[in-house]
């Protein structure tokens, strides 16, 4: 029971305080490639306690969905990241199927920002909410392939033992390549699903080309604190799930594989910084090109185990 206790604190301790530090590191790889210093690694937490600390303006055009929209957006991945093993630090909620609750929760998360965004009542927000259900659509197929793939190799239904796999005999020399593909595939799920380049810049300003900030552009103080907080926490929530497939952690002791976890997340953070500071952000037209690239080397992972 005191084992269990102390997995799960630590679980929550991880989910709650570590994902601004995430958001920091990929700012500073940027700023390092940029040839400047850059704000601390720390700079996201204070940003984030600041915007709590301000007033609220709110306008009187929209209703109850305008507040609902960032408040739903920091509870629904928390859930989620209670479903996620974080190295060896067991996931808190774990039963046969929960994966479906994992996808799905992110679909409620995106059904009430982008609602949010519509009762504002705003061009701009309409045509950003009108992108992000679009590409949506797109990523969400290449997410189940790569459930469906884990499931395959692991013969489990539940997220935990899907993620420590090796109870299948196909899980082997055999499954590397089907889990090259699938990294490459949730890594550009990851990159799309967290607004990132090269399918969007999270710090452009021009509402053309946005997709998620055109989104809350009205929202302010404490209801843009908890968008950046949740934003931060989805990060390392799909962050973890493709960790978790790269390097399985879970035989290791408790404190080695939440250190080794929590390093290789800074690892994908300055890989992400590193892609946004080589290359530019696509343009629209050609995002779906890329997430149709992620749907076809899911499915085909699958495809090259079913046999």
């Amino acid at each position: 029971m005191i084992a269990s206790v102390t997995e799960t604190l630590v679980h929550l301790l991880l989910l709650l305080v570590l994902p601004p530090f995430l958001l920091g590191v990929i700012n500073k790889t940027k700023a390092f490639f940029a040839g400047r210093n850059g704000p601390p690694v720390f700079q996201v937490y204070y940003d984030i306690v600041k915007l709590l600390r301000k007033g609220l303006v709110i306008s009187n055009n929209t209703t109850w969905v305008f507040v609902a929209g960032p408040i739903i957006g920091i509870i629904v991945p928390i859930l989620a990241g209670l479903l996620i093993p974080f190295g060896s630090v067991p996931a808190v909620l774990s039963f046969s199927g929960d994966f479906l609750l994992f996808a799905y929760l992110f679909a409620l998360s995106r059904f009430f920002t982008t609602s949010a965004a519509l009762d504002t009542g705003s061009a701009f927000e309409g045509m950003g909410s009108a992108r992000e259900v679009t590409f949506a659509v797109l990523t969400e197929p290449a997410m189940f392939f790569v459930f469906l793939v884990l499931a395959r190799l692991s013969s489990t239904l539940t997220l935990s033992g899907m993620l420590s796999m090796g109870t299948n005999p196909l899980y082997g020399i055999g499954s590397m390549a089907p889990l090259a593909m699938l990294v490459i595939g949730l890594f550009i799920v990851l990159l799309a699903e967290n607004s990132r380049i090269p399918v969007d810049d999270p710090n452009t300003h021009l509402e053309l080309t946005m997709i998620h900030e055109v989104m809350v552009l009205d929202h302010s103080g404490p209801l843009f604190g908890l968008i950046e907080y949740g934003a931060s926490i989805k990060l390392l929530v799909l962050g973890s799930l493709l960790l978790n497939i790269i390097m399985p952690l879970h035989s290791l002791s408790l404190g080695l594989g939440a250190l080794l976890w929590v390093a290789g997340l800074v690892g994908i953070s300055v890989i992400i910084g590193v892609i946004e500071s080589i290359m530019a952000r696509l343009k629209m037209p050609r995002v779906p090109a890329l997430l149709i690239a992620s749907i076809l080397l899911c499915g085909s992972a699958l495809i090259m185990l079913v046999r």
